[in-house]
């Protein structure tokens, strides 16, 4: 009996030792592939570009920040360098730019001058990576304050989406666009 017991035990006493170690090295092994549950899991649409993003290159949101900086700053030409030989901008008034950068660049300026003075306050940014479609974005999110030279403030919440080409360059954004919110009920 006392064999019995103490073969149970060393049992017993191995399974709880290795168990553990072997439990560790599954969920090491899980984290660093997909989150659980996430190969297999069934949504009710179908992603017309893609559904299968990881965080992406931490450059890319910096290019994309310093582009930002340049646009508060009314400096467009130093954000030059930043873009594509030829890109493509969805902006939120239903307008559509495809051309070659000196052109965009030369809307922009337009666009930009009448706002006088522009501060971004940025909410957030993520970079992503398609890894299906093998391509870098930036979505940003931010409130946009200008104040014209009669001292008319407009303030605007933007959604931006961004794509970077494999050399790095900006070649596509799309933007959306909403007036910030109000306060509900108004106050008195």
């Amino acid at each position: 009996m006392k064999k019995i017991s103490l073969f149970v035990s060393l049992a017993f006493f191995a399974a709880c030792t290795s168990t553990p170690k072997q439990s560790a090295m599954d969920s090491t092994k899980m984290s660093e592939s997909e989150p659980a549950g996430q190969e297999n899991m069934a949504y009710p649409y179908t992603a017309s570009y893609s559904s299968d993003f990881k965080i992406g290159d931490s450059k890319n949101a910096k290019t994309l920040l310093n582009v930002y900086q340049q646009w508060d700053n009314n400096t467009l030409d130093n954000a030059k360098p930043f873009f594509a030989d030829n890109d493509t901008m969805f902006f939120s008034d239903g307008m559509m730019f495809a051309g070659n950068r000196d052109s965009l660049f030369v809307l922009a300026k337009k666009k930009r001058e009448p706002m006088g003075m522009v501060v971004d306050s940025i909410h957030a940014w993520i970079p992503l990576r398609s890894k299906d479609k093998k391509e870098d974005w930036v979505v940003v999110w931010t409130r946009e304050i200008s104040t014209d030279a009669s001292g008319k403030r407009t303030a605007k919440e933007l959604q931006e989406t961004w794509r970077f080409d494999k050399d790095g360059k900006i070649n596509l954004m799309y933007q959306y666009e909403q007036a910030p919110p109000k306060m509900f009920p108004p106050k008195k």
